[in-house]
């Protein structure tokens, strides 16, 4: 029932606007001026104002309307011509968006598994002390949130809504609902990757101030801000972003197309862009770049200090103790950084190029949104979902002690749904015998 009243005045509204434009028109032109629109008048008061369920003859209605725009020569309001992303570039990109469907299906499904087995890891005795791993374990958690919404939308959206010549107003609001969805939880993944950069730069550049700058109460803060804050920052998106209706001549009839399109150029729309490619992209970028530059160098520093520390042989024996398990400390240390420097170059590749798109569509205008922002859409989420699938690889190539979690908890596992066979009585001394090491 909503949904046909919500239907109803978006007739009622478009049928307006039309209207609007030709009485505009006609008290312009004084050769028009004796067109007779009571006809249009009446059946449009009547349907606004009556209760009953009986159906209006609304192709009469836009034909009629119709055929008064080409009377008076009228033409609808379009864009400025532009020709922003033109050229081969288009083509690739669009020859990607043709199978983007499938592709972000694997990467989703790939990515919702490998993210559920990094919470299942983290979570470990071992592992979920440290705040390092608590954040990790909140990035994972985001991207799965993201992954999994992003399933439903992928079907419907590339394998059926292809075939289908309806876009019903349940579509778009769906449409409306996982565009919002999945910017508020990459915006904590965002957030919570910054924080992962900052928490590391902390650890490193003042160690010996570590156990004061980087509590546990300040990781659960970091970690409930990075939550917190995304839907703030994305009020403007809420409020530019809305269902639209587009009115379709078919040969059977006018038929309602419902999309999901930003509103017009104006002072929210600037603002909007303008949020969402400085603060929310650009920004952490540009922090990001800044700390992984650092932190190479202190790989790089770490890494000579090492090769200074194997050719050092004129010590006595109890130095060469202290300074192998010092060496051992500074290697565990150095796998750790290495890792996260992978994670947040990865996240500047998907992410900066988003950032940037976003900050020209703020400056050239809506036309270079619609031309460009909408073409790169599917090859952007592509990137941004693979980032959040392949952190597991990274974690299992990089890190010695993720690998070993994993696996004790999979030997577990496999442990747990299949035991080994009691021993009977009759073989219990053979049995006895063969077990001693």
């Amino acid at each position: 029932m909503a949904y046909e009243e919500q239907g109803t005045s978006n007739i009622t509204q478009t049928l307006s606007n039309l209207f609007e434009e030709m009485l505009l028109a006609t008290d312009d032109s004084k050769e028009n001026a004796t067109v007779d629109v009571s006809k249009f008048l009446v059946a449009l008061k009547d349907k606004s104002t009556k209760n009953s369920h009986d159906s209006l003859d609304f192709g009469t209605l836009v034909k009629l309307v119709d055929g008064w725009r080409s009377k008076l020569n009228l033409t609808k309001p379009t864009e400025s011509s532009c020709n922003y992303c033109d050229g081969g570039i288009r083509d690739w990109v669009l020859a990607y968006n043709s199978i983007h469907g499938y592709v972000s299906l694997i990467v989703c499904l790939f990515g919702s598994l490998a993210n559920s087995l990094n919470v299942a890891v983290l979570t470990r005795r071992d592992l979920a002390a440290a705040p390092i791993n608590r954040l990790l374990k909140w990035l994972a958690v985001a991207d799965v949130f993201v992954m999994m919404e992003y399933v439903p939308f992928a079907i419907y959206r590339y394998l059926i809504l292809p075939g289908q010549r309806e876009m019903p107003y349940k579509w778009a609001a769906y449409l409306l609902f996982h565009m919002h969805f999945t910017q508020i939880f990459h915006t904590a993944s965002i957030c919570l990757t910054l924080s992962l950069a900052i928490w590391r730069y902390l650890a490193i550049k003042y160690s010996d101030r570590s156990h004061v700058l980087c509590t546990e109460r300040r990781c659960s803060t970091a970690i409930l801000s990075s939550f917190i804050l995304p839907p703030i920052l994305c009020i403007p998106t809420f409020m530019v972003f809305d269902v639209h209706t587009a009115v379709v001549l078919e040969p059977n009839g006018p038929m309602i197309l419902y999309h999901v399109d930003s509103d017009e150029e104006g002072q929210l729309y600037q603002i909007n862009f303008w949020v969402h490619a400085v603060v929310i992209k650009l920004l952490p970028c540009f922090i990001l770049t800044v700390i992984s530059l650092w932190l190479i160098r202190e790989v790089y520093s770490a890494n000579e200090h090492q090769k200074k520390i194997r050719v050092y042989n004129a010590c006595p024996t109890k130095d060469k103790i202290l300074l192998k398990r010092q060496c051992k400390g500074d290697k565990r240390t150095n796998r750790t950084t290495k890792m996260l420097v992978a994670v947040l170059l990865l996240f500047l590749v998907t992410e900066l190029p988003q950032g940037i798109l976003g900050l020209l569509s703020g400056a050239l205008g809506r036309c270079f949104f619609k031309r460009c922002y909408d073409l790169f859409g599917e090859l952007m989420d592509a990137l941004a979902l693979l980032n959040g699938a392949i952190n597991f690889v990274l974690y299992c190539s990089m890190s010695r002690q993720f690998r070993m979690t994993f696996r004790q908890m999979m030997w577990r596992a496999h442990l747990h749904r299949w035991p080994p066979p009691q021993p009977s009585h009759s073989d219990g001394l053979n049995t006895a015998k063969t077990s001693v090491p």
